[in-house]
């Protein structure tokens, strides 16, 4: 090559660098004092697959009985238990194998505030109303239950709440899985007409079983 050649080619490697100096260094974007910037956060929470259960609850914790349907022997006192709702937030794969579940009811006899002689459990009865049994078909109320003081309607319920009476129930639990199902009843005291006046109070115990 000739002198002027290798002159021509050492400026065009320097227009080079040149070039590629300028690529490198860009000029960096400074924020002015009191400019402020918002970074957003993210996070992603998975829901918690709990296990569903089966629960009873009750709308109030008393019932007051007035006195309605009187007659010249038997003085009658009625009332609505509060709704009673059975709640089953399980899968039907969460629920054992040939389960069925029950709300039964019992109650103690009625003490006078003064001393009076008390009047037996035997005297409360219920008749039991579904109010929400669902579409299965498969959740129904208890039969009545009456008093000692009634003929019996069917043979053996003329008790009273004595003993763990039937108020709602299912024979399959898998099958009505997953929903809520409610019920009340009507309560009734009979006395006899000579009954001493005053105040009683009797509990009545509400239970689930399955």
């Amino acid at each position: 090559m000739s002198t002027l050649n290798r002159k021509r080619l050492a400026v065009a490697g320097a227009a080079s660098a040149v070039l590629a100096g300028a690529v490198a260094l860009p000029s960096p974007a400074l924020a002015a004092p009191g400019d402020s910037d918002d970074i957003r956060v993210t996070v992603d929470i998975e829901e918690i697959n709990e296990p569903g259960v089966l629960a009873m609850s009750i709308a109030g914790d008393s019932v007051a009985l007035a006195e309605n349907g009187s007659t010249l022997l038997v003085r009658q006192f009625v009332g609505t238990l509060p709704t009673v709702t059975v709640t089953d937030t399980r899968t039907a794969d969460e629920v054992p194998d040939g389960a069925a579940w029950a709300v039964l009811g019992s109650a103690t006899d009625f003490t006078g505030d003064a001393g009076q002689a008390p009047i037996g459990a035997g005297h409360l009865g219920w008749r039991p109303n579904l109010i929400d049994g669902g579409e299965t078909g498969l959740v129904t109320e208890g039969e009545e239950v009456v008093t000692v003081l009634d003929e019996p309607t069917q043979p053996g319920n003329n008790v009273g709440l004595v003993d763990q009476e039937l108020l709602v129930s299912t024979f399959d639990s898998e099958a009505v899985a997953g929903d809520a199902y409610s019920v009340n009843a009507n309560l009734y005291l009979r006395a006899p007409a000579d009954v001493a006046a005053g105040s009683y109070t009797s509990t009545l115990t509400l239970s689930l079983f399955e």
